[in-house]
C-alpha cells in the first residue's frame, strides 16, 4: 500500500475534529432607550404601583446594577417615563386670538396620554423635570399662556396649577379603574347608587345635597375636565 493510499485511509478512520464552538450571541447593550421603554411596559402591564429598578431590570434580563450605569434613582426612571410621553405632544402655533382652546388641546393629549398608562402621572407629581421633551411642553404651553397676554409670573404660576390638575385628575381615573377591578369594588359607586345615598340623606342635616342631588353628580368626567380647566383658564387675565 503506498504511503498516499495509507494516508487517505488513515484519514477515514480518524476522528472528526472538534468543531469550532460557535461565538455566544452577544447581549444587546442597556441603554436609557432601553430602560425607559421597559419601564413604561411594566406600567401598561402591571401598573405604575409595580414599577422598581428590580422590576426593569428583570424585562431586561439583567440585574438592577447594570441599570445604575445609566441612571441615577427611580426618580430618574420617572423622569425619563413622562419625556417620553411629552415626545408626542403635538404644539401649537401660540395664537392670542385661540390661546385658551389652544392649551385645552395640549393639556387634553396630556390627559389622554396619562390614562393610557395606569397611574403613571404620579411620576409627574413633586418632581421639577429636566428631560428635554418635558421641558420642550413646559416652554410650549408658557408660550401659549404669553400670547394670551397673561403676565409671565400669572403664567407661569398658572402652568403649575393646570399640570398639578391634569396630573391629579389622571391619577383619580386610575384609582377608581383600580378600585372597580379590585377588591375594592365596592366602594365604587354608580351614578344612580349615589344618587340614592344623596337623596336619602337626613332633610334637616343636608338639605342642600338632598335639594341638589342631581346636579352635584351630573357630567361626565370628559364634561368636568374641561369644566376646570376652563374655570382656570377664564380667570387669567391680560396684563394691562
Amino acid at each position: 500500500m503506498s504511503a498516499d493510499a495509507r494516508q487517505r485511509r488513515a484519514a477515514r478512520h480518524a476522528q472528526p475534529a472538534a468543531e469550532t464552538a460557535a461565538p455566544a450571541p452577544r447581549k444587546t447593550p442597556i441603554t436609557v432607550e432601553r430602560i425607559t421603554d421597559a419601564a413604561l411596559q411594566v406600567v401598561a402591564t402591571e401598573g405604575y404601583d409595580a414599577l422598581t429598578i428590580r422590576r426593569v431590570a428583570t424585562v431586561l434580563g439583567t440585574g438592577p446594577s447594570s441599570l445604575y450605569a445609566h441612571i441615577v434613582n427611580k426618580t430618574d426612571i420617572d423622569d425619563l417615563l413622562i419625556g417620553k410621553l411629552y415626545a408626542e405632544v403635538v404644539l401649537p402655533e401660540p395664537n392670542p386670538e385661540s390661546w385658551r382652546e389652544q392649551l385645552l388641546d395640549v393639556y387634553t393629549q396630556i390627559r389622554d396620554l396619562y390614562l393610557r398608562y395606569p397611574g403613571i402621572s404620579r411620576a409627574a407629581l413633586a418632581a421639577v423635570s429636566t428631560n428635554l421633551e418635558t421641558l420642550r411642553v413646559g416652554e410650549g404651553i408658557l408660550a401659549i399662556l404669553l400670547a394670551g397676554g397673561v403676565e409671565p409670573k400669572t403664567a407661569g404660576w398658572a402652568r403649575d396649577a393646570l399640570s398639578l390638575y391634569v396630573s391629579a385628575y389622571a391619577l383619580e381615573q386610575s384609582l377608581v379603574q383600580q378600585r372597580r377591578g379590585g377588591q375594592d369594588q365596592e366602594w365604587v359607586l354608580s351614578h344612580d347608587e349615589l344618587l340614592d345615598r344623596f337623596t336619602a340623606l337626613p332633610a334637616d342635616k343636608f338639605p342642600e345635597t338632598r335639594r341638589h342631588a342631581a346636579d352635584l353628580i351630573s357630567g361626565t368626567a370628559p364634561e368636568r375636565f374641561e369644566f376646570t380647566l376652563g374655570l382656570l383658564m377664564n380667570n387669567l387675565l391680560p396684563a394691562n
